[in-house]
């Protein structure tokens, strides 16, 4: 009878963070969040406190047929429940739709961004630059579920079931040229629905990126879905990177352009704070951010604190990417 090693980082279905509690999360990052006013934003938000969320409603996702998609056994939550759905969905960062102290819940402003149309265009150092309409990018890719860990730099954690395809199947689609050695990932501009784009202290729009070698990784995973069913807009629909060894503010939401270039691109938490979001951001419990230690996480869907994995727990699958950077500002 065959004996199949446990992976590394695998954990048991019965791990993953309940949606529940992803869909609750707020903002934080106190110290930038203070920047932005609560008394303003809150004012700013205001328009939709009674506005109709169907334009932003996955029910309607022209891609709904395809979930729930094939679960890919090799990418498992180990001993980790799932976050309940109702937890995950109300607990989110995504400075576009507000901060965590606003008087709104990200996730009932964020339904109010039309999901369609939406265009992704790729760009750069590509054989043939295009613009794709993002349900016919959705169906070109073949769609599976993995169970990934989430750790946000702010020291919480999650374990969701993403739906989506490899970013390296991306890459293959792109036709990158030679000359690229980086992706840069930049999310929507729509201050009209998007109010905290309205706030200029932040470098609007968000962008990000990952090296050619992160990007070709098996873990590095382009999101469109997640429980089983297009993601709602919280979550960063209808396209998101999903980068599970990384803090979590690399992982680019609401995706509409992906360049191939030469340069490191620079991200706009870099840009607000380089002494504190570097490009690299790899989960290290030994390297503290600048305002809290990182040794320890809680676990929003159960409350638990637990330590810190190196690379958030993908060491084995991730570390040899790093061979040869030493003196590169990697975690952090």
């Amino acid at each position: 009878m065959p004996i199949r090693r446990r992976r590394s980082w695998e954990l048991p279905e019965s791990a993953v963070t309940p949606e529940a509690t992803y869909l609750s999360r707020r903002n934080l990052l106190g110290a930038g969040v203070g920047l932005l006013g609560v008394a303003g934003l809150s004012a700013a938000l205001s328009p939709f406190a009674d506005a109709a969320p169907a334009v932003g409603d996955p029910a309607n996702d022209p891609t709904k047929d395809l979930y729930p998609a094939k679960k890919n056994p090799a990418f498992t939550a180990g001993d980790r429940p799932i976050t309940p759905e109702e937890i995950s969905g109300n607990y989110n960062n995504f400075y576009e739709f507000g901060s965590e102290r606003s008087a709104y819940q990200i996730a009932d402003v964020a339904a109010r961004m039309p999901r369609r149309p939406w265009t992704v265009k790729i760009d750069g150092l590509v054989e043939q630059p295009r613009e794709v309409g993002i349900d016919d990018l959705i169906r070109a890719m073949s769609l599976e579920e993995r169970i990934y860990r989430h750790r946000c730099v702010e020291a919480w954690s999650m374990t969701v079931p993403w739906t989506g395809f490899p970013v390296k199947d991306l890459v293959a689609y792109a036709k990158p040229l030679s000359g690229a050695k980086y992706v840069r990932f930049e999310t929507f501009m729509n201050p009209e629905v998007a109010l905290g784009q309205r706030r200029f202290i932040y470098p609007w729009p968000y962008i990000d990126g990952l090296s050619m070698a992160e990007a070709n990784n098996d873990l590095a995973f382009l999101v469109t879905g997640i429980y089983g069913k297009p993601a709602p807009n919280q979550f960063g629909a209808p396209l998101r990177l999903a980068v599970p060894w990384k803090y979590g503010f690399k992982s680019v939401k609401s995706i509409v352009r992906i360049s191939f270039v030469a340069e490191r691109p620079v991200g706009l938490w870099e840009q607000v704070q380089g002494r504190e979001y570097g490009f690299w951001a790899n989960v290290n419990p030994e390297v503290p951010h600048a305002r809290w230690s990182q040794a320890t996480e809680r676990d929003i869907g159960t409350g638990e604190r637990r330590p810190t994995l190196i690379y958030n727990g993908y060491g084995e699958e991730v570390a040899g990417l790093y061979k040869g950077l030493a003196g590169e500002k990697l975690f952090m």
